[in-house]
């Protein structure tokens, strides 16, 4: 999944929407407490409950509950609640991990056994797809690993105080944190030990942010530190007060954010260390940049490629969106020649380096523009790739990348999508032009919230 908790994993909220057609009701009163029966989960973190014909989100429930839930707004086809209490619980429910849950806006389903999670995406999941109009086989595989400490990347905010923390659920105000049971150890550490230091050297040091990044093993850190003016000291300072504190830290950067009423982009003023780390996964070790897109979770890295690549052999393969080349490493292994394209400026160096003394040719262009270019009525001599492997970000491929697709007519495409719906409608154009869903695996990255990861093996029928 190409997000970060706090802008890319951005803690994400709970989302509401209708579901199904919209149906004119009278609005429900807001404010005002009601009974409620919980039906199912709904994919953004919340679940389902009717009132008076109308859908009602609840976040922090579970189906089959009953719970007494207080309105906070009120749509033509839908409203959304808060639990004051939960009168009858389900025997799924546990005790939350983290003392941080319910205010913290980044975990969703702690209040759920393990298991039942997972029952809970492949449902949502199913029902997305089908929703779509995609023809989903009798089963959905589960690709699951330990569910805590998974996190090797996290970004936290400040409040006006300096503590780090977390967007809340219900705003954006900023939730203080003194521990994160999904995140690696080692970056709470150093979140912390960063927010004493940004005391230390305050009021010329005004952090806004906070990025870091570890190694599998949290033997290896990298730091981001983001605010909305250059620092008015020297950076190599602050980065060795903290590197004082976490030996681990390798490689530290400070980024001046762009203004929201400015055209200007975000900017990285200074540096101190390493400009990357090496992160050992399938078997290989990946240059990672600061800020490059990884996968974010560290016991499932090798298990995912193992997913996407597994069974695939031949001439040529492509990989698009190839991040940092997680796959294409992977896939050099079993092909002849492998074509990987990425545009991120963050990502395309480590891509390059990543392919040195392989099969594999580093591509610097975005997916749509590569597909243009290369296509059959352009190039004669035009070679179709034996497998194409996708990983777009939550916007997914689009209606002209999946026609482009479509004319190569590749005879295997493995789709990996961090969005469900988006990937639906792009499934359902690429099943629409001659290829036919093999198997589809839900791959739970994100243990403990609502966000999955899905890979799906086509071949052309």
């Amino acid at each position: 999944m190409r997000n970060e908790p706090g802008k890319r994993p951005a803690k994400a909220k709970a989302s509401a929407g209708p579901v199904g057609a919209v149906q004119r009701l009278k609005p429900l009163p807001p404010s005002k407490a009601h009974l409620v029966k919980i039906e199912k989960p709904i994919y953004g973190g919340a679940f389902l409950a009717r009132l008076e014909g109308k859908a009602v989100f609840v976040p922090l429930t579970l189906p089959g509950e009953h719970a007494r839930a207080r309105i906070t707004q009120s749509k033509t086809g839908y409203a959304t609640a808060e639990v004051e209490e939960i009168v009858r619980a389900a025997p799924e429910r546990v005790a939350p991990a983290c003392p941080h849950f319910g205010a913290c806006g980044g975990c969703h389903y702690q209040h759920a056994d393990y298991a039942t999670q997972l029952t809970f995406k492949q449902a949502i999941l199913r029902e997305t797809l089908e929703r779509g109009d995609v023809a989903v086989p009798a089963e959905i595989a589960v690709l699951a690993g330990e569910p805590w400490h998974y996190r090797n990347r996290i970004r936290l905010a400040f409040d006006a105080a300096g503590n780090p923390g977390y967007r809340g659920r219900r705003s954006h105000d900023v939730v203080p944190i003194r521990e994160c049971p999904i995140a690696a150890p080692l970056l709470i550490e150093a979140a912390l030990a960063f927010a004493e230091v940004a005391r230390e050297f305050a009021p010329a040091l005004r952090p806004t942010e906070i990025a870091l990044f570890c190694t599998p093993a949290e033997t290896a850190l990298l730091a981001s530190v983001f605010t909305t003016n250059p620092p008015k000291i020297r950076f190599d300072d602050v980065a060795k007060a903290l590197r004082e504190r976490i030996p681990a830290l390798i490689g530290a950067e400070s980024v001046v954010e762009a203004r929201a009423d400015s055209k200007e982009e975000q900017r990285t003023v200074a540096h101190w260390g390493a400009d990357s780390l090496a992160y050992h996964a399938a078997g290989f070790d990946y240059r990672v940049d600061h800020g490059a897109f990884f996968q974010v979770n560290r016991w499932l890295v090798d298990a995912l490629v193992e997913k996407v690549t597994a069974g695939h052999s031949g001439k040529l393969a492509w990989d698009l969106f190839a991040g940092v080349g997680l796959f294409a490493r992977q896939l050099t292994t079993i092909f002849a020649r492998v074509v990987a394209v990425e545009s991120a400026p963050s990502a395309t160096a480590a891509l390059e380096q990543n392919l040195q003394g392989t099969t594999g040719l580093a591509v610097n262009a975005e997916t749509l523009a590569f597909l243009r270019r290369n296509r059959m009525a352009e190039k004669p001599d035009f070679i179709v790739p034996d497998l194409i492997v996708l990983d777009p970000p939550r916007t997914g491929l689009g209606a002209e990348t999946c026609a482009l697709l479509a004319e190569i007519a590749a005879p295997a495409v493995t789709y990996v999508s961090c969005d469900p719906a988006t990937m639906a409608r792009d499934l359902r154009a690429l099943t629409g032009s001659g290829y036919k869903i093999e198997s589809i695996t839900l791959a739970d990255l994100f243990p403990q919230t609502f966000h999955l990861e899905t890979v799906v093996q086509l071949r052309s029928a």
